[in-house]
């Protein structure tokens, strides 16, 4: 979806959920232009915006959130998969008209059919009143021509051998997808080379590219109006394992935290975290509970002592460094994840947290502003 018709959805939601809230208390009151002008958001913006003091926005991400119920606002730190490794079209399908997710992503497919979900499902959305997705791809520079068949072909991140290069593969891609209806890359990868499961994925070939060309990856997305994404938080690259696996664990000192200061500094938009444990650290150490759950490394490091303001997503949640902790969905909206990417079973966890939600005032405050963050930048996509 391009910026046009993200907005022309975004006003028509608004406008029919302002009528339905309406009808329900003031039946024999409603005026819809009184409802567009109060609840239609007053500027468009851009994501250059979502970092920066608005009232403005501000005022338009609180008219939205109290539009919704306590189910949608639940289903905005949802994001489970469709695809050949995702969820079935049946149970998406499911999942949308239950209002249970805030967005989607598209995982191992062609162009065509994910161009077909995201009309598909706007559409949807649209006829419920609800919300427009943030869809997302792991468009990475080295998985992109396999994740999205008949994309443009790109470089694979280590073979790129310029910042020009960079910057240009950063625009091919985005440019697929806005024509998809993407909107969110969970890219780039600014691990250090030396795991081969994410080596080959980042600009770690040479250690002093890592920075430079991840931030020039993120500005061409970003300016594209592609959230951009840093990976894998606090580093995935000197780890020896593969946390699709299993639980990794850095030991000690956190290498590749340093990484992320100067992409925070220059705007990137979110941050995935990783199943990754951190043990023999007096200050950061998890108690062998993976980074993704634990509220030290992402509210304490990355929230708080990082300033980071942007989407916290964890890596996929159906992953062997996760999947078999109990309550591991719950655990990581604690920490203060703002999406759960890929529970296994959407609807439960979204009950479960639904629940939470109810009898815990503590959690209900996180998960309000974790669907605040998540509404100021779906209207900075307009």
């Amino acid at each position: 979806m391009n910026k046009f018709s993200f907005l022309f959805v975004f006003l028509s939601i608004l406008l029919q959920a302002c009528g339905q809230h309406t009808n329900e208390n003031h039946s024999d009151q409603h005026d819809p232009e009184q409802d567009e002008k109060a609840l239609a958001p007053s500027s468009r913006y851009s994501l250059k915006d979502f970092l920066n003091s608005n009232e403005q926005l501000e005022s338009d991400v609180e008219r939205i959130f109290h539009q919704l119920d306590d189910t949608a606002i639940v289903a905005q730190l949802l994001m489970p998969a469709i695809g050949k490794y995702g969820q079935t079209e049946e149970t998406i399908r499911s999942l949308v008209q239950k209002r249970q997710i805030g967005g989607l992503l598209l995982l191992n497919g062609t162009k065509q059919q994910f161009s077909n979900w995201t009309k598909e499902f706007d559409s949807t959305n649209l006829s419920l009143g609800q919300l427009p997705f943030l869809y997302s791809a792991d468009a990475e520079p080295s998985l992109v021509n396999r994740k999205i068949i008949g994309s443009r072909t790109v470089k694979k991140a280590n073979q790129l051998k310029s910042i020009q290069e960079v910057r240009d593969c950063a625009d091919t891609i985005s440019r697929d997808l806005t024509e998809i209806g993407i909107n969110y890359n969970f890219a780039p990868v600014v691990d250090m080379s030396p795991n081969k499961t994410v080596g080959y994925r980042s600009f770690g070939a040479k250690t002093e590219n890592i920075i430079p060309w991840s931030e020039a990856f993120i500005q061409q997305s970003q300016d594209q109006q592609i959230i951009a994404t840093a990976k894998h938080f606090p580093g995935h690259g000197l780890v020896s394992g593969d946390t699709h696996k299993s639980l990794q664990v850095i030991n000690g000192e956190l290498k590749e935290i340093g990484n992320y200061p100067p992409l925070i500094q220059k705007g990137v938009l979110s941050i995935m975290i990783a199943h990754i444990a951190v043990k023999n650290n007096r200050q950061y150490d998890t108690k062998g509970m993976p980074a993704s759950i634990s509220h030290k490394i992402v509210t304490e490091l990355l929230r708080n002592e990082m300033n980071f303001k942007g989407l916290i997503v964890t890596d996929a949640m159906n992953m062997g460094g996760v999947v078999n902790i109990p309550n591991c969905n719950i655990q990581a909206v604690q920490a203060g994840c703002d999406v759960i990417l890929m529970p296994v079973n959407a609807s439960k966890t979204h009950l479960e947290i639904l629940n939470k939600y109810h009898q815990d005032p503590n959690f209900k405050t996180i998960v309000d502003q974790a669907a605040k963050r998540i509404i100021r930048m779906k209207l900075c996509l307009m």
